[in-house]
């Protein structure tokens, strides 16, 4: 007897066959891309910062999850997993439209652990959190490679906090106590005194101070947002702290004007000192930067736009500014920079050209 076949289940079968396949064909596609190296010019990245672990260079940055790459000799990167498969769960609690998509993290070595902290946020707005995840290594291959999260460090709320919880930064002062760094728009980059073991704060945030601002005065009002731009960030555009120390002195490096608009991005860093982690920092003519100081250290060119979001980093002895630019001659895309730094007579910083 001849069986008739069942047109619907047999559609059924092909339809589970394809999903098969194009599932298939999506790993092979992610496990080409993690495997795949690029030359520093031809990396695209938001925010990064730099450490090395051995002989291996890492840069982490702005990413689904927090984007990894590694180096063996800072020119040729090779793309890794990300730090996170899946955003963590008390990010999408705290901030409803998070899908994710992780903004400008932070790698220190402390306490024989490897901190990362990251921010998760809303565009535009201050709903946003700084949260850490430690390891004890970086290297993927290491059976003891395991990015273990701890959640939320600092939250800052609209109408609450006139502060914004994102692009942080680990510094140590010189007695060994830890201090996070922050900050976006509204009244400025902000400093709080960590706990000991840099996991969570240890000051009343009703009180943490500003150390650096565009506004001349420190008790004026958050200037109005430029058109074009969100209206609840207002126009106090400084960001993206990093504190470096060098002799005697920190060194706060910060970028001021405006990132993410391609070729038409104004960004560029400054930089203050103060012999005290905590400030006051001042620039190259004395100017305070809670006054709006801040010295230029590199602005854009004909070949690059809108540089900034900076890290410094020491490697045998030579000492690097790691930032992104927006490259003038392919779409204005954002791509890793890697400039030396030295320092002049009076020990303010001078970027190399390579």
């Amino acid at each position: 007897m001849l069986l008739k076949t069942n047109k619907t289940d047999e559609s059924t079968r092909e339809r589970k066959v394809v999903k098969k396949y194009n599932y298939l064909f999506l790993i092979l596609i992610a496990f080409f891309f993690s495997s795949m190296s690029f030359s520093q010019n031809n990396v695209i990245v938001h925010d990064p910062v730099i450490i090395k672990q051995d002989s291996t260079y890492y840069i982490f940055c702005t990413g689904w999850g927090v984007s990894v790459f590694s180096s063996k000799d800072m020119k040729s990167w090779k793309n890794e997993q990300p730090v996170f498969a899946k955003g963590p769960q008390w990010a999408t609690d705290s901030i409803p439209s998070f899908a994710g998509h992780i903004w400008a993290p932070d790698i220190s070595f402390y306490n024989g652990e490897y901190y990362l902290y990251y921010s998760v946020s809303a565009f535009g707005k201050n709903t946003s959190c700084i949260g850490l995840a430690t390891n004890k290594t970086l290297d993927p291959k290491d059976p003891a490679f395991s990015w273990i999260d701890h959640g939320k460090v600092i939250q800052s709320i609209p109408g609450k906090t006139n502060w914004n919880a994102i692009d942080p930064n680990l510094v140590i002062d010189e007695t060994g106590i830890p201090y996070l760094c922050f900050g976006s728009f509204w009244d400025g980059i902000k400093m709080v005194k960590l706990s000991p073991d840099a996991k969570s704060v240890d000051e009343d945030l009703r009180f943490i101070p500003t150390i650096a601002s565009r506004k001349t005065d420190p008790n004026m009002e958050n200037p109005p947002a430029v058109e074009g731009n969100p209206v609840d960030a207002g126009g106090n555009a400084i960001e993206a702290p990093f504190i470096f120390r060098k002799g005697t002195y920190y060194y706060l490096f910060a970028s001021i004007d405006y990132c993410c608009k391609g070729i038409n991005s104004t960004y560029k860093m400054i930089v203050g000192r103060s012999e005290k982690v905590t400030g006051p920092y001042v620039d190259q003519a004395g100017v305070p930067m809670i006054k709006g100081g801040g010295t230029i250290v590199l602005q854009e060119d004909d070949n690059w736009h809108g540089v900034g979001h900076n890290a410094v980093a020491t490697f045998d002895g030579i000492d690097y500014l790691v930032f992104h630019g927006y490259d003038a001659h392919d779409d204005g895309k954002p791509k890793l920079r890697i400039e030396k730094l030295k320092w002049n007579k009076e020990g303010w910083p001078l970027v190399v050209s390579n």
